[in-house]
């Protein structure tokens, strides 16, 4: 049976190529997440394909506008079936909140589960050195905690956060708090622009 802790992502910009992944690994996976690439090259399609085979979507678009317009993305997305949705924690708590009421209550209006949000807190291509050259003047992991319990005041499900901050997340946001990590990946794979990564 497939572990729903296990997200794959589909980094592909083709149906033909998600279809060939998803085919192969059958299944042994039940989530999958579609990013930028795939969705703005395919569509909706990406999505109603991966409900025709019973797979859950994260729908990784890292949403982050002002909050009148997040709020309309995230109706969108949630009428389109979306089980997880990402934004940015930057984009503030106004942003958030309404993300959170536009989730809920177009999921009340469908008669569906509501689609859980997710807050994006430091991409993991950051380093110190990159993160400072944008003018952070908090610590990487220090923003990452702050990001995290703001938007768990906002009402957000969870964040998506390197693995190498997951633990002190999960202290100060609690068992229930949603932590999803990306750059999870074998020693000897290629790290693309990925810096705080971690191996499985």
């Amino acid at each position: 049976m497939a572990d729903d802790r296990l997200i794959v992502a589909l980094d592909v910009s083709t149906m033909d190529a998600m279809k060939e992944t998803v085919t192969a690994l059958g299944d042994a996976v039940s989530f999958y997440k579609v990013g930028m690439e795939l969705f703005y090259a395919e569509g909706e399609q990406t999505v109603r394909y991966l409900q025709e085979q019973n797979k859950q979507v994260f729908l990784d678009l890292k949403l982050h506008d002002i909050p009148n317009t997040v709020a309309h993305g995230v109706s969108s997305l949630t009428r389109l079936g979306a089980n997880l949705i990402t934004m940015h924690g930057q984009g503030g708590p106004v942003m958030m909140k309404a993300a959170v009421k536009a989730a809920r209550e177009t999921a009340e209006q469908l008669g569906v589960e509501r689609t859980k949000l997710l807050a994006i807190t430091v991409l993991t291509s950051f380093d110190d050195e990159a993160w400072t050259a944008t003018g952070g003047q908090l610590p990487i992991s220090d923003q990452v905690i702050r990001l995290a319990k703001l938007a768990k005041e906002c009402g957000m499900d969870g964040v998506v956060c390197s693995a190498l901050e997951a633990k002190m997340i999960r202290e100060a946001c609690g068992d229930d708090f949603l932590i999803v990590t990306p750059g999870i990946r074998p020693s000897f794979a290629a790290t693309d622009d990925q810096k705080r990564i971690a191996t499985p």
